[in-house]
């Protein structure tokens, strides 16, 4: 590792002060600790007085009052600062790192084990700020393109879901559907996983309650369309099906996680999937938020809101960490259970996992909308697009447990309803409607010989 030692310190100083601009540029990663102690007491002056005055003190106030002896550098061009930023940048990210290392052998000694991560990650992540963000008016055709290529918007499978998120899904973002216990929150998920998997993408299901067998003998039934109560008697048809299916598929993996495991596991597991397996994840499941813990503090399992809330920025950070698709599922709670239409104050644990997630789908489904197969996702919010507070009907197979898109918006489905219910009423006229117009026409007086005739057969009874 790269010495840096008291005098290449006290140039750093001594460059600031030639040129305010360098310290300016620095100062987000300026910390007066990371100096040898007798600079510290200039590297504070500089800081404190840029601070109060707007303006940095000059060499002679420095040396005045901190007994230092900076001197002034001769004249610098631009290629001088440049080392000067990218020699700083590096000695800010060794010291931050040492000190790093030291404090975690003290948690570790203690068997605090939790912060040594977030310790480490944060030094050895230490830059300047480099990237100058996007120049909206340079390039409109080419930025709207790289959104398109390159964020990656994946179709659900499901085209009516597609149309009310502008495209689908976006690799780097949190969705999460919220559903009340059996409403079918897993095999939302798992339909996710046969449709991706079928679309030729990586996938690895994540679950945290089910086992691995049970969720993989309920894809069988999705992926080969077969009965759940028929795949024993057709095994060896099940078995030709997935085989055949694996030829023209991506990769798909299913991990049994236990409860309040954390993401940390998840990242493990999916770095040795990569090593030993030579599998990069495109999309993940996990099934379900609520029953993993943080990995960022220590936090009461009972405390849902701020378990919830470090639980969710992990799996947005896993996700943007990765460059995947990633999906999971969060309980509602009671006071849904009688609700039709879902808001935030529905969800399990209060609005922190909510203002993580850039997409939240609530599931909907009655008796009697499962005895006719059907499932209604209402979309609680979506970050990307228009689509809060719109519904989308899917259907449901209740044999096969596979979700189809119904092809047909609630409110479409309402409308026409309404529309045939208005048309058939008694005393309302429809020129466009007459239900007697398929039945022929009999005129009067035959209507009359019919009902004589019938009355002199009662008589001659």
């Amino acid at each position: 590792m790269k010495e840096y030692t008291k005098e290449i310190q006290k140039l750093f100083l001594e460059m600031m002060l030639n040129d305010a601009q360098s310290f300016v540029r620095v100062q987000n990663i300026y910390n007066v600790e990371n100096f040898d102690p007798s600079l510290q007491e200039a590297a504070t002056m500089i800081s404190e007085h840029s601070g109060d005055h707007g303006t940095l003190p000059t060499l002679e106030q420095i040396n005045a009052v901190t007994n230092n002896n900076l001197q002034a550098v001769p004249e610098l061009n631009d290629g001088h600062y440049d080392w000067f930023l990218d020699e700083f940048e590096g000695f800010t990210r060794r010291q931050e790192l040492e000190r790093a290392i030291l404090e975690s052998a003290d948690l570790l000694e203690k068997g605090d084990f939790d912060p040594v991560e977030k310790l480490i990650k944060d030094a050895v992540q230490i830059s300047l700020t480099k990237d100058m963000g996007t120049d909206y008016f340079a390039d409109p055709k080419q930025r709207l393109l790289a959104i398109k290529d390159n964020n990656g918007q994946t179709s659900t499978g499901w085209p009516m879901l597609d149309k009310k998120l502008y495209g689908g899904f976006n690799r780097g973002e949190l969705q999460i559907f919220a559903g009340g216990s059996g409403s079918g929150k897993s095999l939302f998920m798992q339909n996710l996983m046969v449709n991706w998997t079928q679309d030729g993408k990586n996938c690895v299901f994540i679950t945290l309650e089910l086992s691995e067998d049970l969720c993989s003998m309920r894809m069988d039934s999705m992926m080969t369309d077969t009965a759940s109560s028929m795949i024993f008697k057709n095994i060896d048809n099940v078995e030709m099906k997935v085989k055949m299916l694996a030829k023209k598929s991506g990769k798909l993996r299913i991990k049994y996680m236990p409860a309040q495991s954390t993401v940390n596991d998840i990242r493990s597991y999916v770095k040795e999937l990569e090593i030993q397996e030579g599998i990069k994840v495109d999309c993940m499941c996990i099934d379900y938020l609520d029953l993993l813990m943080p990995v960022s503090t220590k936090v009461s399992p009972s405390d849902l809101f701020v378990k919830d809330k470090y639980v969710s920025e992990e799996i947005r950070n896993l996700a943007k960490e990765l460059d995947i698709i990633m999906v999971t599922a969060s309980q509602l709670n009671r006071s849904a259970v009688e609700e039709v239409e879902f808001d935030h104050s529905h969800i399990s644990g209060g609005i922190s996992k909510i203002n993580t997630a850039d997409n939240v789908f609530g599931i909907f489904t009655s008796r009697a909308m499962r005895e006719r197969g059907r499932y209604q996702i209402q979309l609680m919010k979506t970050r990307s697009s228009s689509g809060v507070g719109q519904k989308v009907e899917l259907e449901f197979d209740l044999n096969t447990l596979r979700i189809t898109d119904a092809g047909l918006e609630p409110d479409e489905g309402s409308a026409v309803s309404s529309e045939i219910m208005n048309k058939i009423k008694p005393g309302v006229a429809s020129s466009a409607f007459d239900p007697t117009e398929s039945i022929p026409k009999v005129s009067g007086d035959v209507k009359s010989a019919k009902l004589q005739n019938l009355l002199n057969n009662i008589k001659s009874k």
